[in-house]
């Protein structure tokens, strides 16, 4: 499932089946980071690291040792940038009102948004019942892109934090923050099984700026593929693209071949 559409003027560039209701992984963050901001809690509160309810050995990859002091601002830098599933958890459990109250804000700011297929029940992306539409997710992206501090830890491209007594390197997910190719301004992968690969982004492109939204890639790095695909269609000026609800991924890419685009299948740095 894709859709790309111009920020300033929503003019839909591309899409393949955007109201699709699928599992959105820990895209599920941004709108965890959203209510965090709208709430206005300070960023340099202090924080316990808190265990997922979710944390089976299956998706615990956290480098977060659990009853760690970090700030809020620490901990939504690595929601957004790493997606650390504790900074997320404990952003949640220390919600005005807890976690049962994070979750309904964020169903809130939903509606609010006009995301009328979204839902979330948790705010890491763990839980495959986190789930939205292409077309959802590009009003997320664009309403997100408004809060600097969003835009900011989501592109840092790595960043050391104070973890107990040591330093802790935590490095982007996204390998395109680190590209020369690319301008990205904000942006946030996903990936759990139900979900395959995953990754919301607003990028300039070819002097636009876009809002890019990939959802449902099968292979390890074929967000990355995806993406590049795009790019280089959109910055190479290929003919007008076909009716967008009959092509596919792979149709843009025969596009972009007979456009003369190179179809590389991105490098070995997966995100």
């Amino acid at each position: 499932m894709a859709l790309v559409v111009d920020q300033d003027t929503d003019e839909v560039i591309f899409s393949k089946n955007p109201q699709a209701v699928l599992p959105i992984a820990s895209i599920t963050k941004l709108m965890t980071a959203m209510v965090v901001i709208d709430a206005e809690q300070s960023l340099d509160e202090s924080l316990t690291v808190a265990r997922v309810v979710l944390d089976t050995p299956k998706n615990n990859q956290s480098r977060l040792k659990v009853g760690a002091q970090l700030t809020r601002a620490e901990l939504l830098h690595l929601a957004l940038m790493s997606s650390e599933n504790r900074a997320a958890y404990s952003l949640g459990m220390n919600y005005p009102g807890g976690m049962s109250e994070a979750v309904a804000a964020m169903n809130r700011k939903a509606l609010e948004l006009g995301m009328h297929d979204s839902q979330f029940v948790e705010p890491t992306g763990l839980s495959s019942k986190n789930q939205s539409s292409a077309h959802d997710l590009a009003l997320l992206v664009k309403a997100a892109y408004q809060h600097p501090v969003l835009r900011q830890y989501s592109t840092t491209p790595n960043a050391a934090v104070p973890v107990g007594r040591r330093m802790v390197q935590f490095r982007n997910t996204n390998a395109l923050v680190r590209s020369p190719m690319w301008e990205i301004g904000l942006q946030k992968t996903g990936f759990i099984s139900e979900a395959g690969r995953c990754v919301v982004m607003q990028a300039q492109l070819a002097g636009r700026n876009l809002i890019m939204v990939l959802l449902d890639s099968t292979g390890r790095y074929s967000r990355i593929g995806d993406a590049e695909r795009i790019r280089r269609w959109i910055n190479d000026s290929p003919p007008p693209l076909p009716k967008a609800d009959a092509l596919s991924i792979s149709g843009l890419s025969a596009a972009v071949s007979e456009s003369g685009g190179d179809l590389g299948s991105g490098g070995p740095d997966a995100f």
